[in-house]
């Protein structure tokens, strides 16, 4: 159960400030944006590589919205992420940031200029929290100042009006970010269509970033990061404790053109953001020695409808944290332990009934001659979830395109002893995947997406 930070307060009190009350059945709607083209695929698994490394690191309201924001995929510039725009502070300015269900800390990319800013910053890159008139940082003892990890604890003066709350959220890959923990409005869109402004977000102000996993390529325009984790900092936390402590979203498939576009939707209350008959669910596990991500339990895997012969403790979650499973959408590709990987690999190998390439894509294992439109040939993936549950996408969620006509296998291996398997954003596309964190359960359906 989650504790109640100050963090809800504030939110409740801006509506009561701003003298709405939530519409039943209404919910935050936020685009996930899709565009084109593809990120390399060698690239993808380079970055994945370093964000695996750095991995490895409610009360019942009667009347709830939804908030429901637009998705957008980070192809066109080489990325492997899907994108939401946020619209943060007064008047709004807007941001492309990384949905990112494996981390909770949101925050952008900030500019402390006053005038004259495109001197340090293009137009765009940066939050300028000097031009918005309602941002301000967290004081260093302020209660919420404790939620993130910050370096000068013990030099924070009390007795100082403006003594801001820094912080430093560093990977173990070396990448960084830290600046100020601020709060400011942020603007968003209900499903009924207008707009609710929320006073009172907090983030993390970055003045200073480096490192593959926040500055590189993957970083492609992209503003920050917006973490969607299971921690109270994080962006679904903070929203979530009023509209409805759930979320759901459609990563639509980047390849389509003209590209699709989907949605974060943040609620639910009384009435479900999904009543889909043909929605499957499996249950959503705590590891409180990494309570950050949403961990689900994986009971078997078949190729073709044939299950495979896996030791079912290679998906356990051991007591020191280690191993399980995780949903993941800043991860492009899927990490599973060596001897699942192995198995599947031989078993997809034995069932391809295409031609290999003249040559294989490097840091793949698997790839084949997919030209003439033969994708049906390929075999077949599905997983037996706790719950009873099957996940089985279709071959182009973990058959990714490296060149024209040639596709190879999407999935990687992780060493079982220490890390834990991870299903990337590559193997979710054309699902409808709803985080339920009341009822601490994991809804997915191929069936939807494209009404929402």
């Amino acid at each position: 159960m989650l504790s109640l930070s100050p963090l809800y307060f504030l939110l409740l009190a801006a509506f009561v400030v701003n003298g709405r009350t939530a519409a039943t059945g209404e919910y935050l709607k936020l685009p996930l944006l899709c565009k084109t083209p593809r990120p390399s695929p060698t690239q993808s698994l380079l970055l994945d590589i370093y964000r695996l490394s750095h991995l490895h690191r409610i009360p019942d309201h009667k009347h709830k919205q939804i908030i429901k924001s637009p998705v957008v995929s980070g192809a066109p510039s080489g990325s492997g992420q899907y994108f939401v725009e946020l619209r943060l502070g007064s008047p709004p300015q807007s941001l492309l940031l990384v949905a990112d269900t494996g981390s909770d800390l949101l925050w952008v990319t900030c500019s402390a200029c006053r005038q004259k800013c495109s001197f340090l910053h293009r137009p765009g890159t940066a939050f300028l929290a000097r031009h918005s008139s309602s941002f301000s940082p967290h004081h260093c003892f302020h209660a919420t100042c404790s939620l993130v990890p910050h370096p000068d604890r013990n030099r924070c003066n009390r007795t100082q009006l403006h003594s801001p709350c820094r912080y430093e959220y560093e990977y173990s890959d070396g990448s960084k970010t830290s600046g100020f923990f601020s709060k400011d409005t942020t603007t968003l869109n209900t499903s009924s269509g207008r707009e609710a402004k929320l006073p009172n977000l907090s983030f993390g102000c970055g003045f200073r970033i480096s490192g593959p996993s926040v500055s590189g390529a993957s970083f492609n325009g992209a503003h920050g990061v917006l973490g969607l984790g299971r921690g109270s900092i994080s962006f679904t936390s903070q929203l979530g404790r009023y509209f409805g402590n759930k979320f759901s979203y459609c990563l639509m498939d980047y390849t389509l053109s003209p590209p699709p576009t989907s949605y974060l939707m943040i609620g639910g209350g009384q009435n479900a953001v999904s009543k889909n008959p043909k929605m499957s669910f499996t249950p959503l596990l705590i590891n409180p020695l990494s309570p950050t991500f949403y961990y689900i339990g994986i009971n078997g895997v078949s190729v073709n409808n044939v299950k495979l012969q896996i030791d079912p403790s290679v998906w356990s979650l051991d007591e020191m944290g280690n191993g399980g499973t995780v949903i993941d959408s800043g991860t492009t590709l899927t990490f599973l332990p060596e001897q699942a990987y192995r198995r599947i690999l031989t078993a997809i190998e034995r069932r391809v009934e295409l031609p290999g390439p003249a040559e294989l894509t490097p840091g793949f294992d698997l790839c084949v001659n997919t030209s003439g439109g033969s994708m049906s040939r390929l075999p077949r993936l599905s997983f037996k979830l706790s719950g009873d549950s099957v996940f089985a996408p279709p071959p182009r969620n973990y058959f990714i395109e490296t060149e024209e006509g040639v596709r190879c296998l999407a999935i990687q291996s992780v060493a079982t002893e220490t890390g834990f398997s991870v299903i990337g954003n590559l193997m979710q596309q054309g699902f409808f995947f709803e985080f339920d964190r009341d009822r601490s359960r994991l809804g997915f359906s191929r069936h939807g997406c494209t009404l929402r």
